[in-house]
């Protein structure tokens, strides 16, 4: 590069730079036109409409406060053809040329750009063509450029490919000429630093970073805040209810009863009844994000946005009336079969899905809801019901075997939860002065004919017994939650024993309910054993009925919402507001930020709100939320890290000896077993990316932004837990490679393994149904004589309702869904994110790694003795397989497989 450099100061024309500018209209990202091609279009962004200005990176200007010297004006010019197919359809290449003299202006190390235009569009990158001296330079954007009229402040644009500025500004001088030539006779190649820590940043710079760090915090701007605004900042959970339409929540932050991760500040106005409540806006309204962060690609994200929409607003209202005008409930497996997935349910022709035509006009809708008519609702198949495999003859009824059951303990939709029993009976942490003493009542006699032969205190020694507790859980609310209408819920716990196979076995289930006993909530309990015939084996069928709907609560409530979606948008706000997007951290968490803050706001607006399809469909109800406060109290960022997790969950043992440090004692654990692969690979990328920008840990410990970032995370983001010891102090490059690893697990690993299922395994409703609501059957009552006489009617009749059960495995359809342009755990959407050979080196060393893991699973799926990878309903565990490789969006859709690198849905 060096030899280059010297070439382009040889030559005599270094006055005009040329270069090209890829961008998108406004429209072709809304889904009207989806597909469509700037080709006709891009004359409205020649003459005055765009304009780009170079800002030099070696050189400043006395006169405007030593910043980097700016260049003069440039237009964008015509159609560029020579590299048509290299741009994607949608996109514009237009030609830049620049009044640039790289001896009396310097290095081009920033670019600012004005649109003229009147709306706003999509800029991806600009391209510098043979900077003299540099080669080519390149600014990645992907960022939308609103009218000059509705910035305060210039949009400026870093390059991604600057060279050590220091070697650069000397060969830049004249006097410095001659000596370099005797230097160099073998034109080596100097190292290049396109991304920055603050105290590298080339000076001519600095002010401009500063500059673009305090527009996105707009510490200054209070709200309410518009679509092009660029700020990030936080605020409290203060707009689920809506206290004006006597329908209010909880405010979640903030305060020591309901303590929450912050979430996006929007700054609109208070409601009228409550203060300290935020005003809630339509559906069709768009809830602020900084614009960058809302869905704005050639995405199915887009369409699974307004799915959403158009289910609360449309589909919910349609099969209320459907309920209405035809009331019942399934009757049987196969009416369930029938109505939902081979036959469809025909939803009556109201005013709600005419307005959804109206307020979303795009295709997709239209194809989502078809114009006139009956609306017809037909779900597919759930791979639980359906397997993969169609070589093998599955059984549609292998989800109600104990195996299966137990199976989707270590390999299902929420495998985070079961851990090693270290004492029997089972004790209750809870506050004996209020609850009394709720040690579990299962005993000995109940299971150990089914032990092997051994004894519980051998099972016990020996790692063999395991439990999936929710009692503690979920007992503190069943009062208020039981007394919600449609609901009676058990809180449960369930013991398990690991097989010689390998397997885990179910022995005993103890459903408990609150009982008054003076001043002290005590548990009632009951425990149930497996069962074979007759009606004690539908007994045992809705005793693990009740387990799941357990399970199925603490899944969407903590599992899925608060430990993903929840806690990571804090981290995306202190990223923006104190990390400049040169910062080494910022590139390598940004593309695991990805629409994060997008799919929380449209959850606040129609899922988790007071009354949304949430509410609607899990059991906790109104209290859902308030549920997640108390569980966060306990909320520890350290132990998100998968190996600590399971060393807490006793699943797991520390091991010096194993390349993951730490030993699984159910070795046939899928989700715990291709978790650690994918962690570890994770671990040796951050590991070897931060290698290049820290030395050592005195240079992270001076790196002013990084300790800005990670002090308001803490203090701020999750403030309400700021006081906890258990925070990393970041004062070394280990501690700062492990959070990094642990942001990036739980925004694309951990989300995957609790999201992507949801629909394979829960789309079945009998197999985890949201909601029970009546006691388990006893012998002389009404429901037990059902029961002997229809078990199927009965079994129905219990658990999640039909209007609940449309809606909701119709949310779980769209929320199951990856993209069409899907970016995978190991890709990037921008090839220029970086020219640092070394990082571009250990980023390609990751991807292949987990290209290697897809094989493991493979491999592991089709090993008949590891009988946890497939169960009786033939579906592999794919959740955790990378996906890497797929480079073409072949996996759109519904696929129970695949790592997206962020929380996009």
């Amino acid at each position: 590069m060096l030899g280059g450099i010297l070439d382009g100061l040889k030559g005599k024309n270094n006055a005009r730079i040329k270069g090209s500018v890829v961008l998108m209209k406004k429209n072709v990202l809304d889904l009207n036109d989806f597909g469509a091609s700037l080709i006709d279009g891009f004359g409205e962004f020649l003459g005055k409409g765009v304009t780009c200005q170079l800002i030099s990176s070696t050189l400043v200007d006395a006169n405007n406060g030593n910043r980097g010297r700016v260049g003069a004006e440039a237009n964008l010019e015509q159609w560029v053809t020579s590299s048509l197919p290299s741009v994607t359809t949608g996109e514009s290449k237009l030609g830049v040329t620049f009044d640039w003299e790289v001896e009396k202006l310097g290095v081009p190390g920033a670019i600012i750009v004005k649109n003229y235009h009147n709306n706003e569009f999509f800029l991806k990158t600009i391209t510098l063509d043979n900077v003299p001296g540099r080669g080519t330079i390149t600014f990645v954007a992907n960022s939308w450029v609103y009218p000059v009229d509705k910035y305060r402040y210039n949009r400026v644009f870093f390059s991604n490919d600057v060279s050590l500025l220091s070697l650069t500004h000397f060969l830049l001088c004249r006097e410095n000429f001659d000596f370099l030539m005797m230097l160099t006779p073998r034109r080596p190649t100097p190292c290049t630093m396109q991304t920055y820590l603050p105290s590298q940043m080339p000076a001519a710079l600095r002010p401009y970073r500063d500059d673009e760090l305090r527009n996105l915090r707009g510490d200054d701007q209070e709200g309410p805040y518009q679509e092009h605004d660029r700020v990030y900042r936080y605020d409290v959970y203060n707009d689920l209810g809506s206290p004006d339409d006597n329908n209010p929540r909880p405010v979640l932050g903030g305060n020591t009863e309901h303590p929450y991760p912050r979430r996006c500040r929007t700054g609109r106005k208070p409601t009228k009844t409550d203060p300290n409540s935020e005003s809630r806006l339509s559906l069709v309204q768009q809830i602020y994000i900084p614009r960058d962060e809302r869905f704005g690609h050639l995405k199915m994200a887009d369409f699974l946005g307004y799915s959403i929409k158009a289910l609360a607003k449309g589909i919910v209202p349609a099969v209320r009336t459907y309920v209405d005008t035809t009331p019942g409930e399934f009757d049987s497996f196969d009416d369930i079969m029938r109505n939902l997935y081979e036959g469809g349910i025909k939803l009556p022709k109201i005013q709600a899905l005419e307005d959804m035509r109206k307020l979303f006009p795009l295709q997709l809708i239209k194809d989502l809801i078809p114009d006139g008519g009956d609306y017809l609702l037909k779900l597919p198949m759930p791979q639980i019901i359906k397997g993969t495999n169609y070589l093998i003859l599955r059984d549609k009824n292998a989800w109600r075997t104990d195996e299966e059951f137990a199976r989707e303990v270590l390999a299902g939709v929420n495998p985070m939860m079961i851990t090693r029993l270290t004492e029997f009976p089972p004790k209750s942490t809870l506050e004996p002065s209020k609850y009394g003493d709720q040690t579990s009542t299962i005993t000995a006699s109940h299971i150990e004919s089914n032990l092997e032969g051994l004894t519980v205190q051998q099972a016990l020694e020996g790692s063999r017994l395991y439990i999936l507790d929710h009692h503690d859980r979920f007992m503190p609310f069943l009062i208020d939650v039981n007394n919600l209408k449609g609901n009676f819920i058990y809180a449960t716990r369930t013991l398990f024993f690991l097989r010689g196979d390998g397997r885990l076995a179910p022995l005993a289930i103890e459903l408990s309910e609150p009982y008054i006993q003076g001043d002290l909530t005590t548990a009632k309990s009951k425990v149930y054993t497996p069962a074979s015939s007759g009606v004690e084996a539908w007994i045992w069928q809705l005793a693990k009925a009740y387990v799941a709907v357990n399970d199925s609560g603490w899944h969407q409530l903590v599992s899925h919402w608060l430990n993903t979606h929840a806690v990571m948008e804090p981290f995306v706000i202190a990223t923006n507001r104190q990390l400049c997007v040169t910062h080494p951290v910022h590139k390598l968490l940004s593309p695991h930020y990805r629409d994060t803050l997008n799919i929380n706001a449209l959850a606040r607006q129609t899922l988790i709100n007071g009354g949304g399809i949430f509410e609607m469909t899990v059991f906790p109800g109104k209290y859902a939320l308030a549920m997640s406060a108390v569980v966060y109290k306990s909320w520890n960022f350290n132990e998100q890290a998968l190996p600590a997790d399971l060393i807490k969950r006793g699943v797991a043992v520390e091991d010096p000896s194993s390349p993951y440090k730490v030993r699984l004692l159910i070795k046939d654990y899928p989700y715990a077993s291709d978790g650690l692969a994918i962690w570890h690979a994770i671990e040796q990328w951050v590991t070897e990316y931060l290698a290049i920008y820290y030395p050592s840990d005195s240079v992270l410990q001076s790196d002013t932004e990084l300790q800005a970032w990670w002090k308001e995370v803490r203090e701020v983001g999750h403030g309400d837990l700021k006081d906890a010891p258990w925070w990393p102090k970041m004062q070394s490059v280990p501690e700062l490679a492990t959070a990094c690893t642990t942001i990036i697990w739980i925004a694309s690993a951990l989300h995957a393994a609790v999201n992507f299922g949801q629909y394979p395994y829960a789309g079945y409703l009998p197999n985890r149904p949201t909601v029970s609501r009546r006691r388990m059957p006893e012998p002389g009552t009404k429901e037990y004589a059902e029961l002997e006489k229809d078990p199927e009617l009965a079994f129905i009749h219990t658990i999640t309702s039909q209007i609940q059960t449309i809606i909701g495995i119709s949310l779980l359809e769209v929320l199951s869904k990856h993209s069409s342009d899907e970016v995978y755990l190991g890709q990037r959407d921008t090839p220029e994110w970086t020219s640092d050979d070394k990082a571009v080196a250990a980023f390609k060393r990751f991807s292949e790694r987990l290209v290697e893991i897809e094989g493991k699973v493979v491999s592991e799926n089709r090993d008949p003795g590891l009988k946890n990878r497939n169960g009786p309903a033939k579906f592999p565990y794919m959740l955790l397989y990378p996906n890497t490789s797929d480079t073409k969006g072949a996996a759109a859709g519904i696929t129970a497989k695949g790592i997206p690198n962020s929380i996009s849905i």
